[in-house]
């Protein structure tokens, strides 16, 4: 029982640090680099990073799934619709943070 919460804890904390990096790359990383159009979305990360910590990281694997989920549901929509790679052409104005994009 102990051992599962733990692990529980550990999976929402690394899949919310993933969320909120996505979040801030999307809204912020973007606008510093000047939004090029050959940035591939962070969706792509968060779902390499999801496969590959079955594979390669046996002791952390929990860590690096959970973190690679949060920063693929921060791109959610973009994965919706299949974007790779692209601009996001976003007005800084109307950004949100506490949103799935």
């Amino acid at each position: 029982m102990i051992l599962n919460l733990t692990s529980d804890s550990i999976f929402l904390i690394f899949g919310f640090l993933g969320y909120v990096i996505g979040r801030w790359g999307d809204n912020h990383l973007n606008f510093l680099m000047r939004d090029p159009w050959w940035t591939p979305h962070h969706w792509i990360y968060g779902f390499l990073l999801m496969i590959i910590s079955f594979y390669f990281f046996h002791e952390f694997w929990l860590q690096i799934f959970s973190f690679g989920l949060g920063l693929f549901v921060s791109d959610l929509k973009d994965f919706l619709h299949f974007r790779i790679l692209g601009s996001d052409k976003k007005i800084k104005e109307n950004v949100k943070f506490w949103h799935i994009d």
